[in-house]
């Protein structure tokens, strides 16, 4: 009935299912063990939560470090994590939330599921975790996607539309509409190399 019985059944209970040849009994045993050796991402991703897929599953592994890290990380902590926004993060906290499932991540724990678990990444290098960006316009230097991954990898969040949640606007040549809504705000509109000077403090 639930995922960590699985790793309780032997040979000989296998065996006696419908259709279910000792050879074929063995077979399922020795995949099962050998199954237990794994990753933190691949332990996450396997537990079908939703909306995390297995990139998610490898951001949150790197981020956190540890199984608990991530079980107990509060919305805002999932939120510092790359590529997780507002929906992920919510889904991850009320999944984790749920005793059931934290049970079930235990359970297999007992059972011998196991991964080697490391430091979490640390943020004092990554200068912009927490904050906020929208790109506009045109960029003297850079195309949008190159200002985009260094902006994701400075630990900052790229939007695709302003908010009162925006931090930074960086606005280019023909700016448009996403300048004057930073502007009706009160949003700090950088150019290029504002941008540039924030990645490198």
């Amino acid at each position: 009935r639930t995922l960590p019985e699985l790793y309780k059944l032997g040979v000989a209970k296998l065996a006696a299912l419908d259709r279910m040849a000792e050879k074929s009994a063995q077979n399922l045993v020795d995949a099962l063990d050998k199954s237990k050796r794994t990753t933190l991402a691949r332990f996450l991703f396997g537990l079908g939560i939703r909306h995390v897929g297995e990139a998610t599953a490898k951001d949150l592994a790197r981020h956190f470090g540890t199984l608990d890290g991530v079980m107990d990380a509060s919305v805002e902590q999932l939120l510092e994590v790359p590529d997780v926004g507002p929906v992920v993060a919510q889904s991850l906290h009320t999944f984790f939330q749920q005793p059931h499932n934290r049970e079930v991540a235990e359970q297999l724990r007992a059972v011998g599921v196991h991964w080697e678990e490391g430091e979490p990444a640390p943020r004092a290098l990554l200068p912009l975790v927490g904050k906020t960006f929208v790109l506009t316009g045109t960029f003297p230097t850079l195309k949008r996607d190159e200002a985009k991954d260094m902006l994701e990898a400075a630990g900052a969040k790229v939007a695709g539309s302003v908010s009162k949640k925006t931090d930074y606007v960086v606005a280019g040549e023909e700016a448009g509409s996403k300048l004057d809504k930073a502007r009706e705000l009160g949003i700090a509109v950088l150019d290029e190399a504002g941008m540039l000077a924030l990645l490198t403090g």
